[in-house]
């Protein structure tokens, strides 16, 4: 199935192997070609890894422009109201 989408692996993956790659290379055991090909895979990693936290920032703030600011001033608002009968 050729035409079908890959489903990208989970942010928690991707950090893990990337520390996995960053600690083969701290070893030092690694041959130069299989250093740079890990520094290639570390880079791709990072690369992913920081898309994916830009992301979820874009997300937070999305939701801090709208659902969470209107949700805390809901909350506010049902708090006065609660004083008021209780008086």
């Amino acid at each position: 199935m050729a035409g079908k989408p890959q489903k990208a692996p989970a942010f928690e993956a991707v950090l893990a192997e990337l520390e996995r790659v960053v600690a083969e290379m701290e070893a030092g055991q690694l041959p130069l070609e299989e250093s740079l090909a890990a520094y290639r895979r570390g880079a791709e990693l990072l690369q992913q890894c920081r898309a994916r936290l830009e992301d979820a920032q874009q997300q937070v703030r999305i939701l801090e422009q709208g659902a969470l600011k209107d949700f805390a001033g809901n909350l506010s608002a049902a708090g006065n109201t609660l004083k008021r009968d209780d008086a």
